[in-house]
């Protein structure tokens, strides 16, 4: 997967917008639903080709690329502290969603795009064991991962250490959990700590949330997709603090 390669009209659209630093863009000849990433791009100076779909589709790392690419500078995560100054400048009390050893890029795009949409301040993932914001990603992400904030830590349970000396309760989604997110206390400064797909939250990561919360299920289903189970925890922080 090349770094900074973003693919699909919304994405890169989005991507525009946000300001990211794009350096070429490629559109497939001929294709007329392109128009407004080319008029955005040619606003921002920003330099396009043509080319026949034979050669988007060799570049692209995606299968939905939709006759666009764009080639970009790495992406540049945040520091912690990065996200925390969102909230300052917001004047809200923090928001932040942690992803432990999240493999999968679909999921961490649909994340980011819901932490974005809510208003969370940032998102944060390890550095090791888990997908970094590739073009799959961006994709998924509809081009919000290009102004969330998105921070790689070294160590998820030392970060939600950190994140308590500033302040910040860290509630971890669990289906043993013992309160049910509903009935939570999810309006102060919060983490909302994320397991991977296959084995939840770590042993360690869990040792160090200061509560747990579940999310009921009365069908047959043992557990949610991540990314749906993240939206639910971060639609009902935003929901008990007014929000909607």
């Amino acid at each position: 997967m090349k770094e900074g390669q973003i693919e699909g009209r919304n994405a890169v659209l989005e991507a525009l917008r946000a300001g990211m630093e794009i350096d070429k863009i490629f559109l497939v000849d001929g294709n007329k639903t392109l128009g407004a990433v080319a008029a955005e791009a040619k606003k921002r100076r920003i330099p396009l080709q043509y080319a026949d779909r034979r050669k988007i589709e060799s570049m692209a790392q995606t299968p939905v690329h939709q006759g666009v690419i764009a080639l970009c500078a790495a992406v540049e995560y945040a520091q912690v502290e990065d996200l925390l100054a969102v909230a300052r400048e917001r004047g809200e009390a923090p928001l932040l969603v942690v992803l432990d050893e999240i493999s999968d890029p679909h999921n961490l795009g649909a994340v980011i795009r819901t932490a974005s949409a809510a208003g969370a301040h940032g998102v944060i993932i390890p550095k090791r064991r888990s997908v970094g914001v590739n073009a799959t990603v961006m994709k998924v992400s509809a081009g919000t991962a290009a102004y969330t904030k998105v921070a790689k830590v070294t160590n998820i349970a030392a970060t939600l250490e950190e994140l308590k000396q500033a302040g910040i309760w860290t509630a971890g989604a669990d289906m043993h959990g013992s309160e049910v997110y509903t009935k939570a206390d999810l309006r102060g400064p919060l983490a909302i700590v994320m397991g991977s797909e296959g084995k939840g939250i770590s042993r360690l990561v869990r040792e160090r949330c200061d509560f747990l919360v579940q999310i009921p299920m009365s069908g047959p289903a043992e557990s949610l997709n991540v990314s749906v189970a993240a939206g639910i925890l971060i639609y009902e922080a935003v929901r008990q603090r007014g929000g909607v």
